[in-house]
């Protein structure tokens, strides 16, 4: 039952957040709140874990941080959500110190690479890490685990927490126990505000926006539909089959979607390429709870060396 399945996976969360902060006598949490899904789970699993410890909800700090990409739903969707939950809301605009980081090394601060992106990534980081100090507090992270086997996370920026709450935890399940949480919801506003968030595309919002306003940078125009590569990952890490297997079973499970062969094929090939060129990221994640069936964790479950090759695996992609 999803709505069982969620509230499970949802408790374990918040029961293992509220471990990790008695254990170490932290009563202060940090978290950066974007407008988006995995930063509203972050915050919502933060927040019934200091009513578990029976800890006032003031002393969690929740931040939203615009950069050069942010758009004005998001930024306004992040608040709405903080204050409906009793939180401060708090706005650290960092377009001016990460501006001010890219001049520094000689960056002409305009052209939207990958320098430009990551570093408001890593100015974001600097900022909770900072914060936390001067709180005596625990940096909560967001990231979920789709993002760690695709590394679709800046290395010692959004990749870099005190206690990850999400990492185990893929992104069509995120999506299903936000929503989950917003039908048991009470709080009317809490509800509506988590069903907008939903609707919104996944973004890691680091290019500025079209002129209309829209979001430019798509995550799933990017790197592919999270209900493909999830799948994948779920028969890699549980059954450690090889492409060729994969792709026969994803076959078979889209085939009333609009996934055609050529499209499973192709987000299969990326999702092999980036799974193990960006295993060097997963070799240092910080803690956090396995509360699912899979986990990349160095620690646990998944041990497989920076360097691995992919080609054999490429080559049998490139042969489906």
């Amino acid at each position: 039952d999803e709505k069982e399945y969620s509230l499970d996976l949802f408790h374990l969360q918040a029961v293992a957040l509220a471990a990790r902060m008695s254990n170490i006598n932290c009563k202060k949490a940090v978290v950066a709140v974007s407008g988006g899904l995995d930063s509203a789970l972050a915050l919502l699993v933060t927040v019934n874990a200091f009513d578990l410890m029976g800890i006032d909800r003031k002393g969690i700090r929740a931040i939203s941080m615009p950069g050069f990409g942010t758009s004005n739903t998001t930024k306004s969707l992040a608040q709405q959500l903080v204050e409906s939950l009793g939180l401060d809301f708090e706005l650290i605009d960092i377009t001016k110190s990460a501006h001010q980081a890219l001049l520094d090394i000689g960056h002409d601060g305009k052209t939207p690479d990958v320098t430009f992106e990551n570093a408001q990534a890593r100015e974001r980081t600097q900022i909770l890490m900072d914060i936390a100090n001067q709180e005596n507090a625990m940096v909560v992270g967001t990231g979920d685990l789709s993002e760690l086997a695709l590394g679709w996370a800046t290395y010692n920026g959004d990749h870099m927490s005190m206690y990850s709450v999400n990492g185990s935890v893929p992104k069509t399940i995120v999506r299903l126990v936000v929503a989950w949480y917003a039908e048991v919801q009470k709080s009317s506003a809490t509800k509506e505000i988590l069903k907008d968030i939903i609707a919104t595309p996944i973004s890691p919002e680091l290019v500025p926006a079209h002129d209309n306003g829209e979001i430019k940078q798509k995550t799933e125009d990017l790197v592919g539909p999270y209900e493909l590569h999830d799948f994948f990952l779920y028969h890699v890490l549980r059954h450690g089959f090889r492409p060729g297997k994969i792709y026969m079973l994803a076959r078979y499970a889209f085939s009333e979607s609009s996934y055609d062969d050529e499209t499973i094929k192709k987000w299969l090939t990326i999702f092999y390429r980036r799974f193990f060129n960006q295993q060097f990221k997963r070799s240092c994640l910080p803690d956090g709870p396995k509360v699912g069936t899979c986990s990349l964790s160095p620690r646990g479950d998944w041990s497989m060396p920076s360097d691995a090759s992919s080609a054999s695996w490429l080559k049998e992609c490139e042969n489906l």
